[in-house]
Formats: structure tokens, C-alpha cells, sequence
């Protein structure tokens, strides 16, 4: 049986994000406005820059979805209703919302727009697919407690419907985000999207060991503070990568990527290993390996990486002996004649290190200390380049284009992945 690739959708916290998502090969972008999208650390799209953004994104062939996932209170509706009625005219692909009230309104005041469920509705049963199909919801995004067989079965009881999975980023303590640390931290509610992430907050003063009294199979809790404050309550990232195969036989319409609040050399980065990765799911080849896709994405991974609930029993990636994640060190902004590129620097950058350039497909092609030239923003050769300052890289890359990324060349070793209950 042949199935089709889901659509990649893709984070688009910004307009560099945005450009990074369309550049390596997403179907289409999730973005939202400065408020009410559940993400208001990211800077979004307001006015002018929002129609810019749609249209920009529309040129290159990808959909645009636009976030209004808050759970807002009654104060917060009159803003609500105005940015629904602006987005048919504004040519939205999809809205993504999650509060019944945004729903109902948006089936009053922007029905043409195709309406899609926001893994804050928290959808784990046939019942509530039924119920959010008869008002009007055309797809659901399936939350991350539901495994592999229960996610399709879910899929293939209900073959008119679109259902979209998480396959990649950060995940949440509580129900698909449904969290009150934040707001009753510092009063900043995280269904408001406001939320300041205490779980990943170092604390100290704690030591724990939990184990169960029945089982007795080891502790599923053990946090011991290091010498000072200690990260205990930030849960693993979620990576499906290595299950590409598996989970385009599930038959699901979209495989989306989280990472609003990313930088654009993230979005880079996780849209091409994934975009490679469907691309070559549909082949019988396997031209790279899981364990190579895993290596690419242990480069962005602030936390390890895992199954979450996807398999029976959680796996837990481990990175290549003596592994070292070596940082985005350039953004490509244009030709500068004479092999030259404009870039902006992201990183330290000395031109006595080896580097490699994030070309789409992830093709990864070296530039060795020495085959290239560091000019600073007077266009005098320099050895070094830092954070923030502009400059010319000079080398041979005919395959570069403006908005890809230069990378520090890593080191390479043979990958050692574990798996863990």
C-alpha cells in the first residue's frame, strides 16, 4: 500500500523563522500574531508585517496557519473577534485555535478559513473528534500522551478527517500545556500565552528518589541538586525521526515541528532533517541513517532527546561518543561579488576553524581552515568574526543561497544511541 508524505509544518516565530521553514522544504507554517497565540516570547506578526508574511510564504508554494490558540477571558474577546474577521481578506490558509469560544466565533465571523484544533483541546478519543467535527473543525492536532496504535486508530476511524502529530520539540508537564506554575509563579498565565517556563528553571535545595511500592523495578524519579541550582523538572524533547517509515504509514495529513520561540538556524536545522527524512521515507534507500538524523538534530537539542509516548516503552537518545554541539556560526544575507557572501556572524567565528555549510537535503559540505577568508564590515581580511557583527565569507559554494546558514565543523564519531524504559 502506498501512502502519500503528510504535509511539514513547520514554526515560524518570526520573519527570519519564517524564511528559514520555507527555504529548507516545509509544506507550510504555523505563526500568530504578538498576542493571543500561546507564544508571546516570540515577537509574531501584527498589521502590514502579517499580510507580508502570508504572501511571502504563498510565492514559494507553502501554507500559512495562523495561531489563535490562547484560552482568553471575556476582556480579551473584542481582539479576538478583529483579528478573526481580518483573516480571510489576509488570505490565511488555516486558523488553529483550541478555546470553544474562539471556535464558535470563528465559525461566525471568518468561515471560509479551514479550521484547525489546537493540541491545547488536549484530543485523545473518538468522542471528541465526533464532537469537534460536527462544529466545524477540519483538523485536529492529536496530543502527545496518545501512543502510535492509539494515533491510528484514531486516523483510520475517521478517513475524512485531517490529523496532524507532533514529531519533534519541547513538551510540557501538564496536559498538552495546560499548566498554572507560570501564573501562579509570577502571574504570567501560560493558557494566555504568557507563559515563562518554571519547569526549566534551576532550583536547588532538592533531592529525591521515587520508586513504587508494587513494582519495585527502580525509581522512575530520581533528582539529585547538583553544586548549586539544577534543571529538575524540564522534561526530555520529543524526536520521532528515526520512526519516519512507521509513521507515514500511520497516515496522519501533517507532521508538525514545535519551536515558535527557536531561533531561524533552528528551524533550519530540524525542517531539514525532517524534510530529508520524509523525502527518503517514501524510498526503499536508505541513503542516510536514523542514527545520522538523530547526530544532525543532537546540534539544536538544549535537552535530550526521546520517543515520549510514541512507543510502549520510551527511548531515550543518546549522543555519538565524545560528541560536542557546535553552534550556527553565520546567517547567509546576500552576494557579495568576487565568491564573496554577505553574512551576519551568530557565534564566535575564527577563520582558523573548519566550518560546514547547511545546504537543503542535508547536504553538509566542509570548508576546511584555510579554503575560505574572513572580511570584517570595512572589507578588511580579519581571523575573526563575533556575535552580532556583519562581514564576507569568500569560498567556493555554488550551491549557496541567500538565508542558509554556516555551522562549526564537528567532530565525528560512531553514534552510540541507548534505549531506556
Amino acid at each position: 500500500m502506498t501512502h502519500s508524505l503528510p504535509e511539514l509544518l513547520a514554526p515560524a516565530g518570526g520573519r527570519e523563522q519564517l524564511e528559514a521553514a520555507v527555504l529548507y522544504g516545509a509544506d507550510a507554517v504555523y505563526l500568530g500574531g504578538s498576542a493571543l497565540s500561546l507564544r508571546a516570547k516570540c515577537r509574531g506578526f501584527d498589521g502590514p508585517e502579517l499580510a507580508d508574511a502570508i504572501a511571502f510564504a504563498h510565492r514559494s508554494g507553502v501554507r500559512v496557519y495562523y495561531c489563535l490558540n490562547a484560552l482568553p477571558f471575556d476582556e480579551h474577546l473584542p481582539a479576538v473577534e478583529e483579528q478573526l474577521e481580518r483573516l480571510p481578506e489576509l488570505g490565511a490558509d488555516g486558523l488553529i485555535a483550541a478555546d470553544p469560544g474562539v471556535i464558535r466565533l470563528a465559525g461566525r465571523l471568518c468561515p471560509s478559513v479551514e479550521l484547525h484544533l489546537s493540541t491545547q483541546a488536549h484530543s485523545v478519543n473518538a468522542a471528541a473528534v465526533e464532537f469537534w467535527k460536527e462544529v466545524g473543525v477540519r483538523r485536529i492536532n492529536l496530543a502527545r500522551e496518545l501512543g502510535k496504535d492509539a494515533m491510528t486508530a484514531l486516523i483510520r476511524r475517521f478517513p475524512d478527517m485531517d490529523f496532524e502529530v507532533f514529531v519533534h520539540g519541547a513538551m510540557c508537564l501538564s496536559l498538552s500545556g495546560h499548566c498554572l506554575i507560570s501564573a501562579w509563579v509570577n502571574n504570567r498565565p501560560a493558557n494566555l500565552g504568557l507563559c515563562t517556563q518554571p519547569c526549566r528553571f534551576d532550583y536547588r535545595g532538592i533531592r529525591l528518589t521515587v520508586e513504587e511500592a508494587v513494582r519495585r523495578d527502580g525509581p522512575f524519579l530520581d533528582v539529585t541538586q547538583e553544586e548549586d541550582f539544577s534543571a529538575v523538572w524540564a522534561p526530555m524533547d520529543l524526536c520521532l525521526v528515526r520512526w519516519m517509515r512507521d509513521i507515514v504509514r500511520m497516515g496522519p495529513s501533517a507532521l508538525k515541528l514545535e519551536g515558535r520561540t527557536k531561533s531561524g538556524g533552528y528551524v533550519a536545522q530540524v525542517t531539514d532533517a525532517y524534510r530529508t527524512a520524509l523525502n527518503l521515507a517514501s524510498s526503499e534507500q536508505e541513503e542516510i541513517s536514523a542514527d545520522d538524523f538523530v547526530t544532525e538534530l543532537f546540534h539544536t537539542a538544549s535537552r535530550p532527546l526521546c520517543s515520549g509516548f510514541f512507543l510502549p516503552e520510551r527511548r531515550v537518545e543518546r549522543p555519538p561518543r565524545n560528541f560536542t554541539a557546535h553552534p550556527v556560526v553565520a546567517r547567509v544575507l546576500a552576494p557579495a561579488g568576487n565568491d564573496g557572501w554577505r553574512i551576519q556572524a551568530r557565534s564566535p567565528w575564527n577563520a582558523d576553524s573548519d566550518a560546514e555549510l547547511l545546504l537543503p537535503g542535508m547536504k553538509r559540505p566542509v570548508l576546511r581552515a584555510g579554503s575560505y577568508a574572513l572580511e570584517n564590515h570595512r572589507g578588511e581580511k580579519t581571523d575573526r568574526l563575533n556575535p552580532g557583527m556583519e562581514g564576507v565569507v569568500h569560498l567556493d559554494a555554488p550551491d549557496l543561497r541567500p538565508g542558509m546558514y554556516i555551522r562549526l565543523r564537528p567532530e565525528s564519531a560512531p553514534h552510540s544511541p541507548e534505549a531506556e524504559a
